[in-house]
């Protein structure tokens, strides 16, 4: 009985002594569980790692892991579009859940980005996240498919003037018959300087037989009445903006509210235009010259020299007087300010005007190269390509020379630079080349601007290069071709083609195309290609003999 006492107390003290070992403790089960770890992501076959261009619009994503993934955690393979909506999708997985392929259930959008995100949610077969969270982005390419049917050369040109023609017949102003200043303004802004190139756009419509001469002959006298009699003139010059109605001043700005003498300059150019075009001995036609020596006449160039200096102003106000202080000097969009000033029988301006303020007693002169491309005039690289536009609806650049310049030399060369630019893109835009080319001002995306190759921000107006064909006609011509039949869809309208575009997806996420038009970028597209055609607008323009009188006063020589 001791003996059996002595044994329990024995084993009970071997109990006590034994507990708090490691011995004792027992060993977790080891951890099965493991993080998926993507082996490769390929898109359409190739890896996927930065943004991807040119992706096709059925896009197959294939992701290979390091172990089966549990398929109901497949939500968290996420694509969204530019705007960071959600785009439906199939994951499918394989290979014993190791590879998911990802297809989306429609087709995306042409030249649109896409990300493609595996959040930290997705887990594997065995039930642990994945550690880090993955995502990259693609752009899916363009549709290059032709968008209206192949036409000749000249069916083409038609189709662009005719449609172009329509903002000018159909959009103009009832009342006045004036150029609204574009299809987002107040209707009742018109604009005397697209008033002026809308004058040449109508010309250019009767020539080609879109309108009948006799139509256009009775809409000029609309417009040439109503800026004859109702029209709000200062020194009998225009405003820049008018109201169609009334003919009041529409301040441009807080101190822009009477005279704006280079408006009044393309006013006057496309007024030239008609009044050697309608040169018929019917009473119509020689009480439209009439009413047209009217207006030219009584326009006092001189009082925009500002008290006499050798140079001309830009503004006058009635009430603000010359605080805007816009000295006119070269080299721009304003050589014609200067011509038709020279020109002028009552108010005419003397050549050291031109030579000291225009031209900046020659400093107006560049002479450096870009692209292996001599520049004679102007700020480096050209500026905007509107200063080779606006002066040159009416002035015939070919053979011109002054002290400066040999102007078909300029002219083609600006445009030129402005091409290759455009093509070598320096600031690596996603969209420009040698067929999307083209820097001038219009309508941006949130805004307006005056683009270059010095303010460049991504957005090609169709205008800067469909105007310059008779400089760069193949450029021109190759540019044209692809806004018509790759872009036309999305760029050519009602009016013709919207004022701009940027194909830039990198940077904006999406393509972007203007849905407005301005009567200063329409106007140069119908006209230029008729100067390209047959010349009728410099041929109306340099026969005229106030005009060449003008230019072998200022020293040209040429023309």
């Amino acid at each position: 009985m001791n003996r059996l006492l002595h044994t329990i107390i024995f084993i009970a003290i071997l109990h006590i002594c034994s507990c708090g070992s490691k011995s004792d403790v027992l060993t977790p089960a080891p951890d099965t569980k493991k993080s998926p770890v993507l082996n490769s992501m390929l898109l359409n076959g190739a890896a996927f790692g930065t943004t991807m261009l040119n992706t096709t619009t059925r896009p197959t994503i294939r992701l290979s892991f390091s172990q089966p993934i549990n398929p109901s955690s497949l939500a968290a393979v996420i694509l969204t579009d530019n705007n960071g909506s959600p785009v439906a999708i199939n994951s499918i997985a394989s290979k014993g859940d190791s590879v998911i392929t990802v297809t989306t259930q429609s087709k995306l959008a042409n030249l649109s980005k896409y990300t493609f995100t595996i959040s930290t949610t997705l887990q594997s077969a065995s039930g642990k996240g994945l550690q880090n969270a993955i995502s990259s982005s693609f752009v899916t390419q363009l549709d290059s498919s032709r968008k209206f049917p192949v036409l000749s050369d000249n069916a083409l040109l038609d189709t662009v003037q005719q449609r172009t023609l329509r903002y000018f017949w159909d959009f103009a102003h009832p009342v006045s018959g004036l150029i609204r200043e574009g299809s987002k303004h107040d209707p009742d802004l018109v604009t005397s300087g697209g008033s002026g190139f809308g004058v040449m756009a109508l010309l250019a419509g009767a020539s080609r037989g879109f309108i009948s001469r006799s139509d256009v002959l009775v809409r000029l006298q609309k417009m040439i009445g109503f800026l004859k009699n109702t029209a709000q003139t200062f020194h009998g010059a225009y405003p820049h903006w008018l109201n169609g109605s009334t003919g009041s001043v529409i301040p441009f700005s807080a101190n822009d509210n009477g005279a704006d003498i280079v408006e009044t300059a393309y006013l006057i150019e496309g007024l030239v235009c008609a009044r050697q075009y309608f040169n018929g001995a019917a009473s119509a036609e020689t009480n439209l010259r009439a009413d047209i020596n009217t207006i030219i006449d009584r326009v006092e160039w001189n009082w925009f020299r500002q008290n006499g200096q050798n140079v001309l102003y830009w503004h006058w106000s009635p009430d603000k007087g010359w605080q805007m202080n816009v000295a006119i000097q070269g080299w721009n969009e304003c050589l014609i300010s200067y011509v038709l000033a020279a020109a002028s029988k009552n108010y005419s301006i003397p050549k050291t005007a031109y030579d000291d303020g225009w031209a900046r007693g020659g400093a107006i002169k560049n002479g450096k190269t870009f692209y292996n491309i001599v520049l004679p005039l102007g700020e480096d690289y050209g500026g905007p390509l509107f200063f080779e536009h606006y002066s040159f609806l009416g002035i015939n650049p070919n053979g011109l020379s002054d002290a400066y310049a040999n102007y078909q030399q300029q002219t083609k060369n600006h445009t030129l630079i402005n091409y290759s630019y455009c093509k070598t893109n320096p600031k690596n835009y996603f969209g420009y080349s040698d067929s999307v080319w083209g820097l001038t001002a219009s309508d941006i995306k949130g805004g307006y601007t005056a683009s270059s190759p010095n303010n460049d921000l991504g957005f090609i107006a169709p205008t800067a290069a469909i105007a310059s064909l008779p400089y760069t006609p193949d450029e021109s011509m190759g540019a044209l071709k692809f806004f018509y039949y790759v872009l036309g869809n999305q760029l050519f309208k009602n009016f013709g083609f919207t004022d701009a575009f940027s194909l830039d997806v990198l940077k904006n996420n999406a393509a972007w195309f203007s849905d407005s038009y301005l009567a200063i970028d329409q106007g140069p597209i119908i006209v230029m290609i008729e100067n390209y055609r047959s010349g009728l607008l410099w041929k109306l323009f340099m026969s005229d003999p106030e005009v060449r009188a003008g230019l072998t006063k200022l020293g040209f020589t040429g023309f």
